[in-house]
């Protein structure tokens, strides 16, 4: 007596697997689209290096970048910056055009998230929007606002170091 073969389709294989083994390969597919994306968009920032340490509750605080062009950030606080405070910020690109500039706030010893916050153009190299540094166990926490411009020329960035007071901290 002969056996009978399976049901499913020639290969033998059932009609699961065959739909498992499709949603695999496409989301590998997608996966590696985004993956070759990413590394082919041109995204990357070139940093130029501040030249000299800058107190960001002091006044506002420059750099001259790789093409000449300088850009500067001010942060609009009532003495120490701190955590959870509606920071109002401008960025000033002098000597290149800009499209839109960005504000990051990284923690610089201890990983914090990333906190992003688009400025929006005012014209004439200007940009202004508001940020705010999260919270931290720490009495006093360091912190970098990494700024970055989009140019015709590329995406440019420098970064300004700065320290957060928690609470009543002087």
């Amino acid at each position: 007596m002969s056996r009978s073969a399976p049901t499913g389709d020639a290969s033998g294989r059932p009609p699961l697997l065959r739909l498992l083994i499709v949603v695999t390969l496409m989301t590998l597919s997608v996966a590696l689209w985004y993956l070759a994306r990413h590394v082919l968009s041109g995204d990357e920032v070139r940093w130029t290096p501040p030249s000299a340490p800058c107190e960001l509750q002091a006044g506002p605080c420059s750099v001259v970048l790789d093409d000449g062009s300088t850009l500067t950030l001010a942060i609009q606080s009532q003495g120490p910056i701190r955590a959870l405070e509606t920071l109002p910020m401008e960025v000033r690109l002098e000597g290149e055009t800009a499209e839109s500039a960005m504000v990051t706030f990284v923690g610089r010893d201890m990983d914090m998230g990333l906190h992003r916050f688009p400025l929006t153009a005012m014209g004439e190299g200007r940009f202004r929007g508001n940020g705010q540094v999260a919270l931290c166990t720490e009495a006093v926490m360091p912190w970098r606002a990494e700024v970055t411009v989009d140019t015709p020329r590329g995406r440019l960035g420098s970064w300004f170091d700065f320290e957060v007071t928690r609470g009543n901290t002087p």
